[in-house]
């Protein structure tokens, strides 16, 4: 498993790569997720537990690695992004429990 902070920056890298290949869609994805991230009638925290939640479900271990950074940079605890990751084992059953070694990991990589 890699370190989330190699995930972090491997996307990092390979998003600019993206922005510079194909700027139209790039763009076009970024303001979707700026808009959508923002504060409206769910606050930011509680978009990246929803976020992380739907890392683990998808199996993605670089949005695991983005939500968990920008979830503790708002203030969320580990208790809150253990409980988003459980809600998620809870409808997806063993598959996604197996994701949430990348989650524990990705806390103690970005804590």
């Amino acid at each position: 498993m890699k370190d989330y902070k190699e995930l972090l920056e491997d996307w990092k890298n390979n998003s600019k790569t993206l922005m510079k290949e194909t700027p139209d869609e790039m763009k076009s994805f970024m303001a979707l997720h700026s808009q959508t991230m923002k504060k409206g009638a769910l606050d930011v925290k509680t978009k990246e537990l929803l976020a992380i939640g739907a890392g683990v479900s998808s199996q993605c271990e670089w949005c695991i690695a983005i939500h968990v950074k920008n979830a503790l940079d708002v203030g969320a605890t580990r208790e809150e992004i253990l409980e988003a990751g459980w809600v998620t084992v809870m409808m997806g059953g063993g598959p996604k429990l197996m994701y949430m070694q990348g989650l524990l990991k990705a806390l103690e990589d970005l804590s």
